[in-house]
């Protein structure tokens, strides 16, 4: 698998994602219809440039919080994560739109091991994402359930 094991996440590793993502229309209406977010902002371009004080619709924010974390996914936890335990702090300081590009960065914040489980352990990791400018469009904390490296 390509995931790194919990004993390779080393607090205050940085990675930075190669993936970058373009985000679409057709991304933004798709999961907001998916996820049966009917706001207006997101999904109805008249009410958007009328009614919102950004004058177009804005990229679903769960949309966004979903590609920041998949994106860091083949880089850190592919195929060694157990599960996820928790996402915390979540935050979107600057609004994401059709064609704006993403890149993400990953910190490892924090590390332990299970307390009930010897072949796994507790992995923190924090987030961040920026659109094509630099700005920051999102950030959050993800607490994952990571594999052990496996006795030879």
């Amino acid at each position: 698998m390509g995931g790194l094991w919990y004993e390779e996440f080393d607090p205050g590793r940085v990675f930075q994602h190669a993936i970058r993502r373009t985000v679409t229309e057709s991304d933004n209406v798709l999961f907001s219809c998916l996820t049966h977010n009917p706001q207006p902002l997101h999904i109805d371009f008249d009410f958007a440039e009328k009614h919102s004080e950004f004058g177009k619709p804005l990229v679903n924010s769960l949309f966004t919080l979903g590609l920041m974390v998949g994106i860091s996914v083949n880089d850190t936890t592919l195929g060694t994560t157990i599960a996820n335990l928790g996402m915390t702090d979540v935050r979107f300081p600057k609004p994401v739109f059709h064609g704006d590009t993403i890149r993400v960065e990953t910190e490892v914040i924090s590390r332990r091991e299970s307390k009930s489980r010897p072949d796994a352990g507790i992995v923190e990791f924090e987030h961040r994402a920026y659109n094509q400018h630099g700005d920051q469009v999102g950030i959050c904390r993800r607490q994952a359930f990571m594999r052990k490296k496996p006795a030879e």
